[in-house]
């Protein structure tokens, strides 16, 4: 419940407060708003909320680092992954292998990519958020 505007408790008076011993009381400045608070360009900002050319190059130099990072991992990825046949077929004593009954092909064929789309996964993510933050920095500076 909100008390009425005529119940407002009264601050003390700072000429009568008392500070602790070896102590001085110190007066602070509040004040609403700072004004030395972040001056950075504002044409950058304003580039890309109006959309200008200069913004949508901006906008464009993320979307195609992001692109690159996704292409490179992908490629990665598929390599790794296209290898495995090509070993099995070069080498087919490693094709035959077994451990425990089980074939070591099937093993790295049936379970090895999941835990490697996991990895590039998490690769594409933190190479994203870096370039994202390398573009705020670069239209915030």
């Amino acid at each position: 419940m909100i008390p009425p505007d005529d119940d407002r408790a009264e601050l003390p008076d700072p000429d009568t407060l008392e500070a602790p011993p070896g102590r001085r009381l110190r007066r602070v400045k509040v004040v609403l708003a700072d004004r030395r608070a972040h001056r950075g360009p504002i044409r950058q900002i304003t580039e890309l909320e109006e959309q200008t050319s200069v913004g949508e190059a901006l906008v464009r130099n993320l979307i195609r680092a992001q692109l690159r990072t996704a292409l490179r991992l992908a490629l990665a990825t598929l390599a790794l992954l296209g290898s495995l046949p090509v070993l099995f077929w070069l080498f087919p004593a490693f094709a035959t292998l077994s451990v425990g009954g089980i074939r070591v092909s099937w093993v790295l064929l049936g379970v090895l990519p999941f835990p490697l789309f996991i990895a590039a996964g998490y690769a594409y993510s933190v190479q994203a958020e870096r370039h994202e933050r390398d573009f705020v920095d670069m239209v915030e500076n």
